[in-house]
């Protein structure tokens, strides 16, 4: 009788509620906002209104809120398993998620600063970069729960 040798455990999520990792719940709202930051400054671009400028306010001050409660899930999460920690991709995602923030948060303060003026051609630079980032975040995000399997319930 031959035995397969036990499989080792899947990375833990360690910001957990009843055994559900809360920084994938959390992420959809800044990814959600900046998206919407940039549809709005297209919109914005198109129609000169002033009420598209003044939800792209709104957008950014939510969605770095957001990304930085979801960023102090995920950091409990990285420091909480060592697994975790030793994964290329969660390096990736982490350090293109921060590049996002630090650049949503330097456009919210110039349009703060500047008020339209700062949209174009700027913000929505600014905005269309961090979409740019989000998708290569979340593919890595995704690689590290469909390939490295960072909190998924073991079964056995």
């Amino acid at each position: 009788m031959t035995t397969t040798p036990p499989r080792p455990r899947n990375p833990r999520s360690t910001a957990s509620i009843a055994g559900h990792p809360i920084h994938p719940t959390l992420i959809p709202y800044p990814i959600a906002f900046f998206v919407a930051t940039f549809a709005c400054d297209v919109a914005f671009w198109i129609t000169r209104s002033y009420g598209w400028f003044e939800a792209t306010l709104w957008l950014l001050g939510a969605g770095v809120i957001m990304a930085l409660v979801a960023a102090v899930m995920g950091l409990i999460d990285v420091l909480g398993d060592a697994q975790i920690r030793a994964l290329s991709t969660a390096w990736w995602h982490a350090g293109g998620n921060v590049l996002a923030v630090v650049i949503e948060i330097v456009n919210w303060l110039l349009r703060y600063g500047q008020a339209t003026k700062a949209v174009l051609p700027t913000g929505i630079i600014l905005s269309l970069i961090v979409v740019l980032i989000l998708l290569f975040t979340g593919w890595k995000g995704w690689e590290m729960v469909y390939r490295g399997h960072v909190g998924v319930a073991d079964t056995t």
